[in-house]
């Protein structure tokens, strides 16, 4: 006799995540780890590119924020108070309902992550060393001073950024064994059980996406010099 098969593997299965967005968040996490480490390493020069690379992923995920696939606009996560206040009451109440893409209250999570990288990769920019030998590509346009404070500012805002990803992966464990509901899988393979329609961006957006963010990050690293 034949062992029954799984349920799941018949229940529909829809795109959540397009491509761009599945390799910002993984290069994204490759890029960091490789900036703390080279940081620690005293490799100022990788430190620099690895930094410019977060840059361009940055400036591309702004772009894709508006025209990128249904799940990855901000007018689809970025939702008013009183629709975070009324996904928290039914979170607490049990009535919660998985939906494709960010909930409202995981969609400000998002804002918050993005601009802590952005404030941390824009005061790097800007940065100066103690003793003035390193800097950042912008460093030229403000005084030592300034530089100075940019560097602690830059150092302070990666220490925050460290406690943002822990919220945001208690979040995921949350999600995982609380409500059953796998957060990790669709960011890899894209896919999560049907549950709503969702659009899809096209690839010629994608590459006027990816040569605006690359326009962008050459002129910063070459300090807006022609």
């Amino acid at each position: 006799m034949k062992p029954a098969k799984s349920f799941a593997r018949f229940v529909p299965r829809a795109p959540i995540w397009d491509l761009p967005i599945r390799l910002f968040h993984w290069l994204l996490i490759a890029l960091l780890a490789f900036s703390w480490w080279s940081a620690e390493q005293h490799a100022m020069d990788w430190h620099r590119r690895s930094g410019l690379a977060i840059v361009m992923l940055l400036s591309f995920r702004l772009y894709w924020g508006f025209f990128g696939s249904t799940t990855a606009r901000f007018a689809n996560f970025v939702r008013a108070p009183r629709a975070v206040f009324g996904y928290v009451r039914a979170l607490s109440s049990g009535r919660y309902q998985a939906k494709p893409g960010h909930n409202p209250l995981g969609g400000w999570s998002v804002v918050l992550m993005l601009a802590t990288l952005l404030l941390m990769a824009g005061a790097g920019l800007f940065a100066v060393d103690i003793d003035g030998l390193e800097s950042g590509p912008l460093a030229d346009f403000i005084s030592f001073d300034q530089g100075r404070f940019a560097a602690d500012l830059h150092h302070l805002i990666f220490k925050i950024l460290l406690a943002v990803a822990a919220l945001h992966i208690v979040a995921i464990f949350f999600y995982l064994i609380r409500l059953r509901q796998n957060l990790i899988t669709p960011m890899i393979l894209a896919t999560a059980p049907a549950s709503g329609e969702t659009s899809r961006a096209s690839w010629a957006s994608a590459l006027i996406g990816i040569a605006l963010a690359g326009g962008l990050t050459y002129a910063i690293a070459n300090s807006f010099h022609f």
